[in-house]
């Protein structure tokens, strides 16, 4: 059996708050500090992010996009084989947001979470592929709810405080959800993984682990958009490459190409870098900012809801999580 991605949804909050604003807090938190003005729409291209309700939860979100995704495909959460949550953001250490999100669906199925930064979602596929392919599962729901506004560093007392926390000004809030069901043909038929693990520290959040399990100045982002550009540079294309060769497909094969998009600096660097044409891409990072993990299907369902893929086109899903970890992934609606 194959596995097909049959449904995809996004959950975005309703608030936002535009670069301008991001730049205005920082100046009134921060002790004399003040941003140069529009220096991070300028940096980014981002220039909107949203923002969760303080009553809301990573599993909000996610359940806001599941229940899309179920109503699409007229499934009731007791349908579901399994449920996977793979997101960067999570409601608690312990136990994993994939209960919390199960009962707040009213899912009975056995559940997990899957954490690996940014590719969190695309890992969750990866898993999700491997369990239909393997006839353990026939109907698997991958979901995230990412909640990084949470994390943003909004006192700096200097440049290079405000530099360090730089990337969590692009973060946004959101939710998203793919049902992945056994099929007989189509659906994702390649996938390959990679991971530069020496260069972790590009971006953390080291508060609640063992390193730092209570102290409050380690509960922020604190990211090196530089030092990411130059991991995956130094790492080079090869993966995606490979990819199109061992498939003896061109990126004009695909309806779509999903790219997880940090800021639009970085996706032209990437898009040109790759060759991918610039009329495949979907891009949602300037009205929506980096939604981490839910980023890649953010723009699949988005490509559904324009009309710019549907069943019997191919996609592909190109990950990056921090420097540290790439992924590809192609598959057929």
């Amino acid at each position: 059996m194959r596995a097909r991605i049959t449904a995809a949804a996004a959950h975005l909050p309703d608030r936002t708050v535009s670069s301008a604003e991001v730049e205005a807090r920082v100046a009134a938190e921060s002790d004399g500090y003040r941003p140069h003005p529009t220096i991070v729409e300028r940096m980014t291209g981002i220039r909107a992010r949203h923002v969760m309700r303080d009553d809301e939860q990573a599993s909000d979100l996610a359940v806001a996009a599941a229940r899309r995704v179920l109503a699409d495909r007229a499934v009731e959460p007791a349908g579901l084989d399994l449920l996977v949550f793979g997101s960067a953001s999570q409601d608690l250490v312990e136990p994993a947001t994939a209960h919390i999100v199960a009962a707040k669906l009213g899912a009975t199925c056995p559940v997990f979470d899957v954490k690996n930064a940014c590719n969190s979602f695309l890992n969750g596929l990866q898993t999700a592929d491997a369990l239909i392919r393997t006839g353990q599962h026939e109907r698997v729901l991958v979901c995230t709810g990412e909640s990084p506004s949470r994390a943003i560093r909004w006192k700096v007392r200097d440049r290079a405080q405000f530099v360090d926390a730089f990337a969590g000004y692009t973060l946004s809030d959101g939710g998203a959800a793919m049902l992945v069901e056994a099929a007989p043909d189509g659906g994702i038929f390649y996938r390959d993984f990679a991971a530069v693990s020496g260069a972790w520290r590009v971006g953390t959040l080291p508060g609640g682990g063992s390193m730092h399990p209570r102290d409050p100045e380690f509960t922020y982002f604190s990211g090196d958009g530089r030092r990411l550009k130059d991991a995956f540079l130094a790492t080079g294309p090869e993966i995606f490459t490979t990819a199109l060769a061992k498939t003896g497909l061109t990126w004009d094969d695909f309806a779509v190409v999903g790219v997880h998009q940090v800021t639009l600096p970085y996706l032209e660097t990437l898009r040109a870098i790759l060759g991918v044409p610039p009329d495949r891409l979907v891009v949602t990072l300037p009205d929506h900012g980096n939604v981490a993990s839910a980023s890649l299907p953010l723009q699949i369902a988005t490509a559904l809801a324009e009309g710019r893929c549907g069943p019997g086109d191919r996609i592909a899903l190109i990950g990056l999580a921090g420097g540290v970890s790439l992924g590809v992934m192609f598959a057929e609606l």
